[in-house]
């Protein structure tokens, strides 16, 4: 009789136990990770090795095990989407990407989204996903500087704070963001800066916060339209029309304008210096192609805040040609490229630099 009562109150505190795990577990965020690759996935020969490593080596699911205090966390799964050096993103991986985040934020069971990146086109991904995802659940994009393998790799601290924000309510209606070498950035701003240090990802007007010991710190909020305010959405786009980037340098040629030209592109984004400048042997040449349809984006080569004025430099209204803002040359082209598919109207594009 003793026996059978110890095994009924075995049983039943196993049961107690068991419903108050399920409960801790029901208020904790549930968090996907969508894995892409890059160094964040990456390994290299020997510890030493902070830079020369392969990329995308590591599935998604190592990378959760190797952090057991995520489960402290959050509710976190993992997908492996891609598993790529990310300067091998094409259109085609934009799309899919930003389809997968739009079906699971539509989820009841998803609270938040973070996705591991390689840090190359990082922000343009990031960019991307601000510009064309409907969803007030944070999405954090993460990489990191250094590959796991090596000696204060910081990939593991990196996709820690990237999966506390995405399980963040105070982290909800700021759309996309980058949490990196502890600072949480905006994705419309934030750029990388330098290829060798922790600290490679800045945003020329300040981060919009921090993350100390799993804990947030809000400083300010992005201005700019995104996410649930944008006029774009990645269920209604299947394709990116063709927009290249040619750089601007001392004694530049129309070589590359006329050979993007050629090739179909819908717009060039000139990544001119300083104020977006183009040279006097260029400007015949995009006069050329602008009658003929292409639109001419001024952007500036300045590695942070390069900010083009209108008709400043050049005569924008005269020439019918649209100005970047302060977007560099490659968000400009993410910009371009989305905004294309719902009008070619060189007024209304301008319009959407202004305000996105």
């Amino acid at each position: 009789m003793m026996r059978r009562t110890l095994r009924q109150w075995a049983v039943g505190l196993l049961s107690v136990l068991a419903v108050c795990s399920m409960a801790i577990a029901q208020t904790k965020p549930n968090v996907v990770i969508l894995a892409t690759g890059g160094t964040i996935a990456g390994a290299g020969a020997d510890a030493t090795n902070s830079a020369t490593y392969q990329a995308a080596k590591v599935p998604v699911d190592k990378l959760i095990a190797g952090i057991p205090q995520l489960a402290n966390v959050a509710n976190v799964r993992g997908d492996q989407v891609f598993q790529i050096a990310s300067e091998s993103f094409t259109n085609a991986h934009l799309l899919t990407l930003g389809k997968r985040v739009s079906a699971l934020l539509k989820q009841n069971d998803v609270d938040g989204i973070v996705i591991t990146h390689g840090t190359d086109t990082l922000e343009e991904t990031a960019y991307f996903l601000n510009l064309v995802i409907h969803s007030e659940k944070p999405i954090v994009v993460v990489g990191s500087m250094r590959p796991g393998t090596a000696m204060s790799a910081d990939g593991m601290l990196n996709l820690f704070n990237a999966v506390t924000v995405a399980g963040s309510q105070d982290a909800r209606g700021k759309g996309v963001l980058v949490t990196m070498n502890d600072e949480i950035n905006s994705a419309r701003d934030v750029a990388k800066a330098i290829n060798i240090r922790t600290e490679a990802f800045k945003s020329p007007w300040g981060a919009l916060g921090m993350v100390v010991e799993g804990k947030n710190y809000w400083f300010r909020l992005p201005a700019k339209r995104h996410t649930v305010n944008s006029e774009f959405d990645i269920d209604k786009i299947d394709s990116l029309p063709l927009v290249e980037i040619a750089y601007a340098y001392g004694n530049v040629s129309e070589t590359a304008y006329r050979a993007f030209a050629n090739a179909g592109a819908k717009a060039i984004i000139h990544a001119g210096t300083g104020n977006g400048s183009v040279s006097a042997a260029v400007v015949p040449v995009l006069q050329d192609l602008r009658s003929k349809g292409i639109q001419i984006i001024r952007s500036s080569r300045v590695n942070a805040g390069g900010f083009v004025l209108r008709n400043a430099e050049q005569p924008d209204d005269k020439y019918d040609w649209i100005v970047a803002h302060d977007l560099n040359p490659q968000k400009a082209k993410i910009l371009a490229s989305v905004a294309l598919n719902k009008t070619n109207d060189s007024k209304e594009l301008q319009r959407i630099f202004w305000e996105y």
